[in-house]
């Protein structure tokens, strides 16, 4: 038996719409948290290293709910219509709840102590993106020769999309570092999905693409 044996343990299937409760539940905080003073926006439910250095460990999962403005909430919400419905659907709402909230939980700590190694001890986290672009990897994988329409007329394969979007926050993160854009989290998202693929799923997302489009 092999050591990774009880993590790759599969749940039962269910699928219970975690994908809309989640959509929810960042909605109602969005507009909650519009109420309250930015100082305790920022200091207790936004992820940062004066938050864990204050022991405040409910940060690392409380950044997920948080957004900056409207366009930050629509768009991240969006793009959990569009790939998370169809990926827990996939993968049942148990296996899909494990993934979001770990891969975004573990973005933000990698983040934080990358933050707090290279001097940006002012900068705060807050948004889904990084638990999204681990979804929007997990779509690619689980629906290799699916086809997403960039504008709405432009198809582009669902794996060369992954590709494109992390080359891109690369060179954004190298040249924009603070830029008020987690493009860091974003790479972090699609890092933290590709390590859950190959530990908790024993699958290679390079081989998914190779089987799917040729070697």
């Amino acid at each position: 038996m092999s050591f990774l044996s009880p993590l790759r343990k599969p749940f039962s299937y269910t699928f219970s719409n975690a994908t809309l409760i989640i959509i929810v539940i960042n909605v109602v905080a969005y507009f909650l948290f519009s109420l309250t003073p930015l100082t305790y926006y920022s200091n207790y439910m936004a992820l940062s290293v004066a938050g864990m250095y204050n022991h405040m460990f409910w940060q690392p999962v409380t950044y997920m709910f948080m957004h900056g403005n409207i366009s930050h909430l629509f768009f991240n919400m969006l793009a959990l219509v569009f790939f998370g419905i169809n990926t827990e659907k996939a993968i049942g709402s148990k296996e899909f709840l494990l993934l979001y909230f770990l891969c975004g939980i573990l973005c933000g700590i990698i983040s934080v102590v990358i933050y707090f190694f290279t001097g940006y001890y002012h900068l705060f986290l807050i948004g889904a993106s990084g638990a999204i672009y681990a979804i929007l990897l997990a779509y690619a994988v689980i629906f290799p020769r699916s086809r997403i329409f960039i504008w709405g007329i432009l198809p582009v394969p669902a794996p060369i999309l992954v590709i494109a979007y992390a080359i891109i926050e690369l060179g954004s993160q190298l040249f924009s570092f603070g830029g008020g854009v987690a493009h860091l989290t974003h790479l972090a998202g699609f890092a933290m999905a590709w390590l859950y693929f190959k530990i908790r799923m024993g699958i290679s997302p390079i081989q998914i693409w190779k089987d799917a489009y040729g070697r």
